[in-house]
């Protein structure tokens, strides 16, 4: 049978916090503050909550003792307190009037704070329910000696941390560290809620990132919670969509594109009938992301693609790994390591030419951050990075992150990327090739002068290429994604590129690969683990080339073994470094490749031309000492399944 304790546990779980000394304050149970004299005063004069209460009426202090479930304090401000109360049924969770202080969450929590409120501002916390996934919450700020109180609406069924609440009641952004149970459980609900109104796969992405992209409207973000209907809510999304975007270079059939999303949900009548104070109503999906999600895409400092790994979540519950929609998110400790083999740092300009939602983008972004001063840093926001993306939905899904991260959203391009207008921006037109391709592209450039547009297609000198290309392509391999990646660089420039193993064996893709040492130097390639894309398949090796410096086939090549990356599989999660070893793994692996060490096991270094294999396993030498009667029969029951699959042995010899 439930119990309020579930809730109590529950609650702290949310809040991030225990009971007793915490880093922003102290937690107390039960209303045990005796050594904050003032609250202590106040909670006795409180006393034991009454069974009916008017707020206004102060005189009906209970008997007995006060004894909320939390009060909390913090450290960096003595004037701020936080009350909490529980209750295990979401159907006492508060009264019309809120004056049954004994029995509902709410009502208890207010009758507190009137209390509390003559020496604090208080954070009243009312929580119900014993389920984490069906919890009623509300959140209520009475400053310091007023007669009134207001509701955190944004905060409405949400547990925030401590310090959250203190900075949504300050109206300050709130913060929070990527958590991947919070977006798998975000994602799930938003996945089932849009299902239930029929939204299409396709418009989902779009949804999404329109509402982000709303948040990034500072006037829209105050008021939206206090908008009257459900059509007022979806004309100021599309109004504060067009205050971002307009005059950010985003062209405006984007724009257009984005707005239509949200013109057809008036007539969406399912959706229209929600109530908009309601779980699964559309300003709780704006609550939802703005007080979940996009404070985890807030911080430049973060490395993480957070909107990109909670769409790759949202996308999973469609019926697959979501490549189906265009999108393989790239694990993220796979993103850093090849910013690390780039040598990504605060005067790199990027380009990922099939971007996706933006992960490589995101990745080197904050890396560039590091140890940038704040000129550094406006400048790389508005020169330092670009992207391309052919699909409507992924594209609007990178400008969004972008937008949201204040970065770039200007440079990212809609098309395809071997589109030569496209090319041309990026790579630059110079002086002999410039009449003749202003001739070709006469009509794209009517009524525009021509000074104008030698400056737009001067070139953006980009030095750093990021890229996972779309796999198994109809009419283009990966390796050509490769050799236009390196076109566009600059001279001595660097691409660092995800590819299938497939692209490193000397029978394939023969005309690519010669073109490619043509004119590029393959440094080196790096064998990744085998279920690296888990769940997805596909076995992908990393290679580092040099732009435009032929490759000499008398020096050689360094190829790292990097099988084992310290993750492992877990229900649910997927791949997660479990024990903590990548750190140390991809120190050991980044040392051996700025150093062209040669370890057995691990790496190599031979000469190679466009008909050889490009793979460690082909040059390596075997590290016998790490082997063990484990790995023998490992490898002798591997054969006998080989032989059996091949019916050279039968079952029963």
């Amino acid at each position: 049978m439930p119990v309020e304790i579930y809730t109590e546990s529950i609650t702290l779980q949310g809040m991030k916090c225990v009971v007793g000394e915490n880093d922003f304050g102290y937690v107390y149970p039960q209303g045990d503050v005796a050594d904050v004299s003032k609250a202590d005063e106040l909670l006795r004069s409180a006393g034991g909550k009454p069974k009916e209460c008017a707020l206004d009426d102060y005189s009906q202090g209970g008997s007995g003792k006060a004894k909320p479930e939390y009060i909390i304090t913090f450290k960096d401000d003595i004037n701020t307190i936080i009350v909490v109360e529980c209750k295990k049924s979401v159907g006492k969770h508060e009264t019309e009037a809120r004056n049954h202080p004994k029995d509902y969450a709410v009502d208890g929590a207010l009758y507190y704070a009137k209390f509390l409120k003559a020496e604090y501002t208080v954070i009243a916390v009312a929580v119900s329910g014993t389920k984490a996934n069906n919890l009623r919450v509300s959140a209520f700020l009475w400053n310091k000696g007023q007669e009134e109180y207001n509701e955190l609406k944004k905060a409405r069924d949400i547990i925030l941390e401590p310090e959250n609440y203190r900075h949504l009641a300050k109206g300050e952004k709130i913060k929070r560290a990527f958590s991947i149970n919070d977006i798998r459980t975000t994602a799930i609900d938003m996945h089932e809620y849009l299902r239930e109104i029929k939204m299409t796969e396709r418009h989902k992405p779009i949804f999404i990132a329109g509402l982000l992209i709303a948040l990034n409207d500072a006037d829209f973000a105050r008021a939206y919670t206090n908008l009257p209907s459900f059509k007022s809510v979806i004309e100021n999304i599309q109004t504060a969509i067009d205050n971002v975007l307009n005059g950010s270079g985003i062209k405006p059939n984007r724009i257009a594109y984005i707005k239509q999303a949200f013109k057809n949900l008036l007539d969406n009548s399912k959706f229209a009938a929600i109530p908009l104070g309601n779980k699964k109503s559309i300003v709780w999906y704006l609550e939802e992301l703005e007080m979940k999600i996009k404070p985890m895409m807030d911080h430049a400092d973060s490395t993480i693609d957070a909107l990109g790994v909670f769409y790759h979540e949202f996308i999973k519950y469609s019926g697959g790994d979501g490549s189906g929609l265009g999108i393989i998110l790239t694990p993220q400790h796979l993103t850093e390591f090849m910013c690390d083999l780039a040598g990504v740092n605060k005067n790199s300009r990027v380009v990922d030419i099939c971007c996706g939602s933006g992960s490589f983008l995101v990745t080197a972004m904050s890396k560039m951050f590091k140890e940038a001063n704040p000129a550094e840093v406006e400048h790389i926001r508005e020169d330092g990075l670009y992207g391309v993306e052919f699909d409507d939905e992924l594209y609007t899904l990178a400008i969004a992150n972008m937008i949201v991260r204040k970065d770039g959203k200007s440079n990212i391009y809609f098309g395809d990327c071997f589109d030569e207008l496209i090319t041309a921006e990026l790579k630059g037109v110079n002086e002999e090739e410039f009449e003749a391709f202003y001739k070709r592209h006469a009509k794209a450039f009517k009524g525009k002068k021509e000074a104008e547009i030698r400056e737009k297609y001067k070139g953006k000198n980009i030095n750093i290429g990021l890229i996972n290309p779309p796999y198994s392509q109809d009419d283009v391999v990966e390796l050509e994604f490769v050799e236009h990646l390196l076109e566009i660089l600059t001279v001595d420039g660097t691409g660092v590129v995800v590819v299938p193993m497939s692209c490193a064996i000397g029978t394939k893709f023969k005309d690519v690969r010669k073109r490619l040492l043509e004119k590029h130097t393959l440094n080196a390639v790096f064998s990744m683990p085998d279920d690296i894309f888990y769940p997805t398949g596909t076995n992908v090796c990393v290679m580092v080339w040099t732009a435009h410096r032929p490759h000499d086939s008398s020096q050689q090549t360094f190829f790292g073994y990097c099988k084992d990356d310290g993750f492992v599989k877990r229900k649910k999660l997927g791949r997660i470094d479990a024990y903590k070893r990548w750190e140390a793994i991809e120190a050991q692996w980044l040392s051996l490749y700025r150093n062209r060490d040669v370890e057995d096991g691990l790496s190599a270094r031979h000469c190679v031309t466009d008909t050889d294999e490009w793979l460690c396993e082909a040059y390596m030498k075997t590290d016998y000492s790490k082997l063990d009667r484990a790995d023998f029969q490992q490898t002798v029951n591997d054969y006998l399944a080989y032989l059996v699959k091949c019916g050279e042995v039968h079952e029963g010899q």
